[in-house]
This record gives structure tokens, C-alpha cells and sequence, in this order.
């Protein structure tokens, strides 16, 4: 079983790189691949990288991942803003659906790839390990589950109430969906774990660093404890 494991940036990526056991570094495509184990579980080898900001790069990136190094599984782990008013800093969601909120619909449904919807289902598989195996862990903040949204540019107070009224997601992102369009594609199970730094009622502006250091930390919690229930059931 090999599974990839995606961030966007290279503070969401930090956390893992320690817990790679036996790894080595290939470059392609201007981004360094890791592989190796993750800890302890010999049953399962990972490939992670952070493939920078924006829908393209994570595309570009999670297409690698694929044709490249033949993983099995992709999971896109690191932070988000929050939009639904009941999530708070630190919360975390993992995803169930996944769309674009700057694409026009009919791109997807009338033209390649011919989805029946604009959104991405997640692998629901995963969705339930991602249940069981936060079950075994207290995490910083509440889990949920649920729909996030993909964008290519930050978020401004009118801007959320458009997105928000249109599509109710928890979570809005620049990589996720199209990291679930790739994965759509290809045919190759997918889940987004990302953890909150910003919300509508609390900013996060002034500490963002600092938020982002610790909502990457505690989605690579999750994101381990998936990774171990995936070894012991997929």
C-alpha cells in the first residue's frame, strides 16, 4: 500500500518529515517528493510533499503522485478557513464533498469530466476510517464532516456570504477540490483533513503564523491516526 500524502505549504508539510523512517528525495517537476515509512507502520509507505499555493500547483503535484509513484490512496492534509459560524480555531473537518466556488457549474457537468454535479465526493471508505480512527484520539478542537469549497483567491467578508449562501461549506481552501478532481479522474480514493486557523468571528490575522504551525500539527495527528486504521483495515 502506497498512499500519498499532500500539503500546500511547507509549514502544513513540516510535522510529517520527522516521522519518515528509511526516506529518501526525489525532485520532479520543480517539488521534492519524501518516501519512506511513517513511524511504525511498516505495512504502509507514503509520499509527501507540499506542492505550493493554488489550484494548478496542487494539481500538478497530486498528478505526480499518481502516474510518478503509483500511490494507491491520496490524502491532502493541512489548514483552511473556516465559513460555517459554529467552527472555531483549531476545529478540524474532513471532507465528504468537494467543489470549486469559482468555476462555473456547467464547466464540470456540460464539458470533460461530465459529472452528474460540481462536487467532488470523497472516498467513503476513508470517511469511515477517518471516523474510527478519530475516535481513538483527542484531538485539539471537534471534528466534523463535511463540504468544502476551492478558490483561487482569499476570502473577503462579501465573498462569504455569496460563497456561504450558495454552496454551505464548512471549509474554504485553495487546493482541495482540484486535488479531488485529479483524484476523480484517475480513479483513486481521496480525503481532505484540514484544520481550522480563521473564522468569520475570529480572524486569526494577528497569530496566523502561529496558528498555522498548530493547526498543521494536529491535522497530521488525524491524518496519522487515519493512516494506521487504513493499515489495519483497507
Amino acid at each position: 500500500m502506497k498512499i500519498g500524502i499532500l500539503c500546500a505549504g511547507d509549514e502544513e508539510l513540516a510535522p510529517f518529515l520527522p516521522l519518515i523512517k528509511d526516506g529518501k528525495t526525489t525532485e520532479k517537476a520543480k517539488l521534492h517528493f519524501y518516501t519512506g515509512h511513517m513511524g511504525d507502520m511498516d505495512g504502509i509507505e507514503v509520499v509527501t510533499l507540499f506542492s505550493g499555493v493554488c489550484k494548478v500547483n496542487a494539481a500538478i503535484a497530486t498528478q505526480l503522485l499518481i502516474d510518478e509513484f503509483g500511490v494507491d490512496i491520496i490524502l491532502n492534509a493541512g489548514t483552511a478557513g473556516g465559513m460555517a459560524e459554529e467552527l472555531e480555531i483549531f476545529d478540524t473537518v474532513i471532507s465528504t464533498e468537494l467543489c470549486y466556488h469559482d468555476v462555473a457549474e456547467d464547466i464540470l457537468t456540460e464539458f470533460h469530466p461530465w459529472m452528474n454535479s460540481v462536487f467532488f465526493a470523497a472516498d467513503s471508505k476513508l470517511v469511515q476510517l477517518s471516523k474510527s480512527a478519530v475516535a481513538k484520539i483527542s484531538p485539539i478542537g471537534k471534528v466534523v464532516w463535511g463540504r468544502m469549497v476551492t478558490g483561487e483567491s482569499f476570502i473577503s467578508e462579501e465573498g462569504r456570504q455569496e460563497i456561504c449562501e450558495k454552496f454551505a461549506p464548512l471549509t474554504v481552501d485553495m487546493e482541495s477540490a482540484s486535488v479531488a478532481h485529479v483524484c476523480y479522474v484517475n480513479n483513486i480514493p481521496f480525503l481532505s483533513i484540514r484544520c481550522i486557523t480563521d473564522t468569520a468571528n475570529h480572524s486569526g490575522i494577528d497569530n496566523f503564523d502561529e496558528n498555522c504551525a498548530k493547526a498543521s500539527s494536529i491535522a497530521k495527528d488525524i491524518t496519522l491516526a487515519l493512516l494506521a486504521e487504513i493499515e489495519r483495515a483497507w
